[in-house]
């Protein structure tokens, strides 16, 4: 299949309602097989593991790619003269941050709505949103201010803002659009990175600031706080969140994304800590051992691997270094992965340079 078949095919698989395990290892074959055929580093790994199109029947049995070659090598099927868009990670200042090609957004963009509105919109078309975090003139390559574009333009009000300008969260027209849906009795979403919360939660602590949003009104928070504001534990984040906005727990909503990959996963809300994650029908996630690629039993601390259908441009197959459990209907995500996971995860990512940086 080239590119424009693949697209399309991807287009009209996102739009199903569910799959078959046959169907999804269909189409995840095919992909691997264009992206073995495009991504040399890709392809010079898995050949090296004797993983080829010929030889692998099962997407379990599709190599994954430690997170981590983000950084270090151009995984990309279409030249990179030839990509429209690249997503970087946060990273910190000094920091190599990893890169993320698409050739187009459309099937990032239809899998971010057709996900989004299922999981966070609750059977509303359109919310009023305030967004806690840069637009994409200030941020362009990051998939996040990308998201929270799109949520904002196809799901929001015309009322909805960007309520971070050139000097940071700006307060007070925040709060003007929160009194003002107190009033009114309109649902309100507050959407933004989770370290974008933490110093709102904290000026309207020292202010003695509460409101009351109306029923139906959410947030969304996304990223953990990666030493942009103090650490907050699960509990006291959501706890500090409903009190502050009047929005029970379970419309307090983690998105579990990243720019490695082009869908994201979703709780139904945080009343118990952790919730239980999942994602669409086009993503499957496995929790393995990091050295062996293996499943773990059901129950047991492992790493996170994503196979993400929609990131069909790079390398479908990722190995995050997220520990997790699978549990029924999903995955605990327990954080950075630890100890013995750890350093699996580094021997991986070892391996994987060793191979794809050798000469074809």
């Amino acid at each position: 299949m080239n590119e424009t078949h693949i697209i399309q095919a991807l287009l009209t698989f996102l739009q199903r309602e569910d799959s078959s395990d046959d169907d999804f290892n269909q189409l995840a074959l095919e992909i691997f097989a264009y992206q073995f055929a495009h991504n040399s580093p890709y392809r010079r790994f898995a050949t090296q593991r004797g993983r080829t199109p010929l030889t692998v029947k099962n997407w379990r049995n599709i190599p994954a790619i430690p997170i981590n070659a983000f950084k270090d090598l151009t995984l990309s099927c279409r030249p990179t003269e030839q990509i429209t868009e690249i997503f970087m990670t946060s990273g910190t200042t000094g920091t190599v941050k990893g890169r993320s090609y698409h050739s187009t957004l459309e099937v990032w963009k239809k899998s971010m709505l057709l996900n989004f509105r299922r999981r966070f919109m609750a059977g509303r078309d359109r919310i009023r949103m305030g967004i806690l975090f840069p637009d994409t003139v200030a941020m362009p390559n990051s998939s996040l201010a990308t998201y929270l574009d799109l949520a904002m333009k196809e799901c929001g009000t015309p009322d909805s803002e960007v309520m971070v300008g050139e000097h940071g969260l700006e307060t007070s027209r925040l709060f003007s659009a929160l009194e003002q849906a107190e009033a009114g009795g309109e649902p309100y979403a507050l959407l933004g990175a989770s370290y974008s919360f933490v110093p709102l939660l904290d000026d309207m602590q020292r202010q003695k600031r509460r409101f009351a949003l109306p029923a139906g009104s959410r947030i969304l928070d996304t990223g953990g706080f990666k030493g942009q504001s103090r650490e907050m534990g699960a509990e006291e984040f959501y706890a500090s969140l409903s009190h502050a906005f009047g929005i029970p727990r379970s419309h307090c909503i983690n998105m579990y994304g990243m720019t490695e990959i082009s869908t994201q996963f979703y709780d139904a809300g945080n009343e118990c800590c952790p919730p239980v994650k999942s994602g669409p029908h086009w993503i499957r996630t496995r929790v393995v051992n990091p050295l062996t690629g293996d499943d773990v039993p059901d129950g047991e601390v492992g790493v996170l691997a994503h196979h993400d259908l929609a990131h069909f441009n790079s390398v479908s197959a990722l190995l995050t270094e997220d520990a997790g459990v699978r549990v029924p209907g999903g995955f605990h995500l327990l954080g950075r992965a630890t100890g013995a996971d750890a350093k699996g995860c580094s021997l991986t990512m070892e391996a994987f340079l060793a191979s794809a940086q050798a000469q074809s």
